[in-house]
């Protein structure tokens, strides 16, 4: 046997197991995100559609979107509310209707898109939230931060209930 085959034996299942682990991460971060909308004032209940924003031509952010849609499946519970997920290509952010938020993907930016259309906007990139092209983002891993951008908030209208407040980061 040669030295190559072990090497692409390892390398083949290090690819089979890295969509798996997006898979959980994705599934984590949803959940907060879910639990993160029920904290609006005035926010969504029972069955509410998540936008999923991606870039087709970014291969990483097919991927997130692609993990994004398998951990929402058929639905997901988040306290009252039940989210169900319809990828959004960046493109068509503008003319996007029926979403109660749009989950954006790593590396896309449709801040001005989504405020024009006063939509929230949460991603899993923390810098997503720091530079205001979204309204929050949420992590599970290491572990759990929220970070609200308080302009980006307040330029779609959302309004965070003070309890929710005292346990994120504002920026």
């Amino acid at each position: 046997m040669s030295k190559t085959k072990p090497a692409a034996a390892l390398a083949a299942a290090l690819l089979t197991i890295a969509p798996l682990s997006a898979h959980a991460d994705a599934a984590k971060d949803l959940q907060i995100a879910g639990r993160a909308l029920t904290f609006l004032e005035n926010g969504p209940t029972g069955k509410q559609v998540l936008g999923v924003v991606f870039d087709p031509s970014k291969p990483a952010s097919v991927a997130e979107k692609n993990a994004v849609m398998a951990a929402i499946g058929g639905g997901m519970n988040a306290g009252a509310l039940t989210l169900t997920a319809k990828p959004v290509e960046a493109g068509a952010v503008s003319g996007v209707s029926g979403v109660a938020a749009l989950y954006v993907t790593t590396g896309v930016n449709v801040g001005a898109a989504a405020k024009a259309k006063k939509i929230i906007t949460i991603g899993s990139d923390a810098s997503c939230a720091a530079s205001g092209a979204c309204v929050m983002s949420v992590s599970a891993d290491p572990k759990v931060e929220i970070i609200v951008n308080r302009s980006a908030a307040a330029a779609v209208g959302a309004v965070f209930k003070s309890a929710f407040r005292m346990m994120i980061r504002e920026v």
